[in-house]
């Protein structure tokens, strides 16, 4: 699509901010209003908008992609967001472990427990934490708990940490990073101990290397996006 507007600016209304497109309010894809709840956000999507060139590119505008799933799916259905994310506290990723090689499993454990400590004394939860990858059932008072956490945060936080957590197979992680516990590099890399460990053994590939790179990036966008969200 050709760009379309020249000025771009940001108004506050009654349901929040607008992203102004020479004096008309953007309007998501279902032609819902495009309302966000912090002058930071609406900073923001209105930068992706203003950087465009002649040609707009989708792909370049990622705030404005969450803002949109958020205003047109989210909002009208947080319980089933919700749900998604805590599937992956019912198999997070820092509660499986391996025993061989030694090695991999003192990174594990350097990694892994120092935040599942900071969950315990944060939540006052437990975790049964195994070997292998048999699934094993979470404490249900452990899930109700991340359930009650997750529940405090607004439409547009819960989108992004669902980002988070698919992309690091873990509840923990994300929460950690909305509440400030981690910074995204941090959380990247503790959800990469096992990737990282056999590419340090075999050697990188450079698909794999891309396909890395490329979730680093979407992870750093949700953490900004959380905390625009936040302001």
């Amino acid at each position: 699509m050709r760009r379309f507007y020249k000025n771009v600016s940001v108004a506050e209304a009654e349901d929040g901010f607008r992203v102004m497109l020479d004096g008309r309010p953007v309007k998501t894809p279902a032609k819902n209003m495009l309302a966000l709840g912090t002058l930071a956000l609406a900073e923001a999507i209105a930068e992706e908008w203003r950087g465009q060139g002649d040609i707009i590119e989708p792909v370049s505008m990622p705030f404005l992609k969450l803002a949109n799933t958020v205003i047109d799916g989210v909002a009208a259905n947080r319980a089933e967001v919700i749900a998604a994310i805590l599937r992956f506290g019912e198999n997070d990723l820092l509660c499986y472990r391996t025993h061989q090689p030694p090695e991999l499993a003192q990174r594990q454990a350097e990694g892994w427990d120092p935040v599942l400590v900071w969950a315990r004394r944060r939540y006052g939860v437990e975790f049964v934490v195994v070997e292998g990858c048999a699934h094993q059932e979470q404490p249900p008072a452990t899930l109700a708990s991340f359930r009650a956490a997750l529940e405090k945060h607004d439409s547009f936080s819960l989108t992004a940490l669902h980002v988070v957590a698919s992309i690091t197979g873990s509840v923990v992680l994300a929460l950690a990073l909305a509440e400030g516990e981690l910074v995204p590099v941090q959380v990247f890399a503790l959800s990469r101990i096992d990737e990282d460990y056999q590419a340090s053994k075999w050697g990188r590939d450079h698909e794999a290397e891309v396909r890395a790179s490329n979730l680093a990036r979407e992870l750093d966008k949700a953490a900004e996006f959380i905390a625009a969200a936040q302001t």
